[in-house]
């Protein structure tokens, strides 16, 4: 039986406004050193995306975007076990974005975007992150500047925009 899309809509509306309740009950019970892979995932669903490092060891993404305003990324030793639990989407992760980084490693360094828009006449990509900001009344976003030509970061910053 298909469901009427309205109500498809409405409980992938409900699911993402719930995601961020349940990361405040499950993110503090992943202890790095003890919890294991098969806990996380049943804590915390399927990850986004999974990044495999030099080393061995695996990252698990889990963004919260577009609706929210966080991205976990959760590593693995080699025996699958959490060794750190990182919002990445922070002023000290925002610091990270340096010229010249490629898309793999911007997506590797604050996960999935919300948004990513082509400005072919700037000769830009800008990918964009919805993140909290200072004051109730502002949305802010964190948008990260590739050039058309090579795809490496030109530039990034917050942007803030007034909601009435």
């Amino acid at each position: 039986m298909k469901l009427p899309a309205w109500i498809a809509t409405l409980f992938s509306a409900l699911a993402a406004a719930l995601l961020p309740a349940c990361d405040v009950v499950n993110l503090p019970r992943l202890e790095p050193g003890v919890t294991t892979q098969a806990e996380v995932r049943s804590r915390m669903g399927e990850p986004g995306f999974v990044h495999h490092d030099p080393d061995g060891s695996v990252t698990w993404e889990y963004s919260r975007q577009p609706a929210g305003k966080v991205c976990y990324m959760i590593r693995f030793d080699s025996r699958d076990i959490v060794t750190a639990v990182d919002q990445v989407l922070t002023p000290a992760g925002f610091a990270r974005a340096l010229p010249g980084l490629s898309q793999d490693e911007v997506r590797r360094l604050y996960g999935q975007p919300a948004k990513k828009q082509v400005f072919r006449n700037l000769g830009e990509e800008i990918w964009e992150w919805h993140v909290e900001g200072q004051i109730a009344t502002e949305e802010t976003y964190f948008s990260v500047h590739f050039d058309l030509a090579d795809g490496r970061l030109r530039k990034a910053g917050l942007r803030v925009q007034h909601v009435s």
